[in-house]
């Protein structure tokens, strides 16, 4: 409590100040402390050391507790370092689910297979309730998984290699994690 976790690497993706701390949370799936991130900061990164995965899957539970321009929890995968890896992530504000990828630091949609432009799409995504957010990542091909449902398939080559993973906010995000998970 009242530090990022052993093992995770608590930084971000642009500027501002990322504050990521473990807390007691009386609603956290698995009692009794979570990882809350409570900073403002473009793009709040906690990245777990050591696991390298090419494909695979990472999950995790998340929370979106409050922020005025977003409330967002993510996963991220095939992270090279806080500049450069892929992104799924849920808004409560926007009520939607989208995957990215972020190279040199600038975050890009990617379109869902079989559907040009748009941006993600459109989920309730409720504030102040646990949700669980998966990815499940094979070659250049990734499922999307939001609450238990398929959202979409996207395709993208950039990161081929194995990276780690870890979850991610944005901006002004108060987002609550717990159950961090991830394997092959």
């Amino acid at each position: 409590p009242g530090a990022a976790p052993p093992g995770w690497t608590a930084t971000q993706t642009g500027s501002g100040n990322a504050r990521w701390t473990g807390v007691a949370e009386d609603s956290a799936p698995s009692k009794p402390n979570v990882l809350k991130q409570s900073g403002e900061a473009a793009y709040p990164v906690c990245i777990k050391a050591g696991p390298q995965l090419k494909d695979g899957y990472v999950e995790v539970k998340f929370k979106p507790v409050s922020g005025k321009d977003d409330q967002a929890g993510g996963v991220i995968w095939r992270v090279k370092d806080a500049d450069n890896y892929y992104l799924c992530r849920a808004n409560a504000l926007e009520d939607n689910i989208t995957l990215y990828k972020t190279v040199g630091g600038k975050r890009t949609a990617l379109d869902i297979v079989g559907r040009q432009g748009g941006y993600g799409v459109k989920e309730k995504v409720a504030a102040s309730q646990w949700h669980t957010l998966r990815v499940e990542f094979s070659g250049a091909r990734f499922r999307a998984y939001f609450d238990g449902k398929k959202m979409f398939e996207v395709e993208d080559g950039t990161f081929a290699e194995a990276g780690k993973v870890g979850v991610w906010t944005k901006a002004d995000s108060v987002t609550l994690f717990d159950d961090f998970s991830y394997g092959k």
